[in-house]
């Protein structure tokens, strides 16, 4: 299947960025150097094109009833402006994904989902949605989505593309009217950093982009420090540290699966890990050496393998080789000394947390 292109793809050409395929997309990778951009986002300012992203509303009389039904996290009653993180499960517990849903209206939200998984997804919606009274609007192809972020986002945001956000608190979204058009604005952030997407008609994004561009005042950003800013600050990526066969229960993330709300597919299952217990847990590594662990590399205990690496960088905020890995849950305790094979090398290293560097996120 040929990969699709994103509305700002020509731009992102035109900038001369290093394009690679992913989740179904062509994508800019990195456009003058990752840690160059890396940088830019925890300074300054960085812009990311993340309109491969895959957006949903669902709507009707039984929407909040339906997107608890599908939902980890608990949209009871929430405020209108109100994002919340979670995942849909399948039955056993595994991730179909991790997604943001946004209380747009009465009865009415918003899902923000991962590009890899946008056809999955929907077709998973779709056939739990029935004898609900719902509307689904799979809508990913009339959006397009920025992300600027970086402790000076909410000042180029204002400033240079006129769009009211102070206000915005972590975790809320509102609707702007701008050019006769409804867009999105929210402030959540995958860096760790202060940021804001921005959510329109892929005229409207271009036009936008076209504007951070010329003020000069942020940096555009490729998937490559995306990768990187989120790995440091322990945010997960679907299909490394979530996946059909990793819980968010293993993967540290049970705060965003609220056990105690009435159900919801995949409840059982995380009830039956937290009380018997579970055989993997997600862990952060730190290697005394520069060496640099990658996704599969194998973690062993005392020669045996005990799990793998999901994700693994050289941080480049803290100067460390570090990794995220699952393993036997026998040896995830802080502090545990284990090995990770690198080729044919073993390097030594320890059990620490995942978080390698703290957020920065305005409260």
């Amino acid at each position: 299947m040929e990969n699709k292109k994103t509305c700002l793809y020509d731009n992102h050409v035109a900038l001369g960025a290093l394009m690679s395929p992913f989740g179904g997309f062509i994508m800019p990778i990195q456009y003058s150097s990752i840690i160059d951009e890396h940088n830019a986002v925890r300074q300054h300012c960085g812009v990311f094109d993340v309109s491969h992203m895959g957006e949903v509303f669902v709507t009707g009389n039984d929407a909040e009833k339906f997107v608890n039904h599908i939902f980890t996290n608990d949209i009871t009653n929430a405020p209108i402006g109100q994002i919340y993180y979670g995942m849909m499960l399948y039955p056993d517990g595994g991730t179909v994904d991790d997604l943001l849903v946004y209380k747009m209206g009465e009865n009415n939200f918003f899902l923000v989902i991962n590009a890899a998984n946008i056809d999955k997804d929907i077709d998973w919606i779709m056939q739990n949605a029935n004898g609900y009274d719902v509307n689904i609007d799979h809508c990913s192809d009339r959006y397009g989505q920025l992300a600027v972020q970086g402790p000076e986002a909410e000042a180029v945001v204002e400033e240079v593309l006129g769009l009211a956000c102070k206000e915005l608190t972590f975790y809320t979204a509102k609707t702007l009217m701008v050019d006769g058009e409804e867009i999105i604005v929210s402030r959540t952030g995958y860096t760790g950093e202060d940021g804001f997407e921005i959510y329109g008609s892929h005229e409207f994004i271009v036009k936008m982009w076209n504007l951070l561009m010329e003020s000069g005042r942020c940096k555009p950003c490729g998937l490559g420090c995306r990768d990187t800013l989120r790995f440091e600050v322990g945010l997960p990526l679907y299909g490394d540290e979530l996946s059909k066969d990793i819980t968010p229960i293993m993967a540290g993330l049970g705060m965003f699966c609220k056990l105690n709300k009435e159900e919801f597919i995949g409840k059982e299952a995380l009830v039956e890990q937290k009380t018997n217990g579970f055989a993997k847990k997600l862990v952060g590594i730190e290697l005394q050496d520069k060496a640099i662990p990658r996704h599969g590399y194998a973690v062993l205990k005392d020669g045996k393998q005990i799990g793998e690496v999901t994700t693994g960088y050289h941080c480049i905020s803290v100067d460390k080789s570090v990794c995220m890995a699952l393993i036997d849950f026998e040896h995830s305790t802080l502090g545990t000394e284990v090995e990770v094979q690198i080729r044919k090398k073993v390097f030594p290293g320890v059990v620490v947390k995942k978080r390698f560097y703290d957020k920065h996120y305005k409260k």
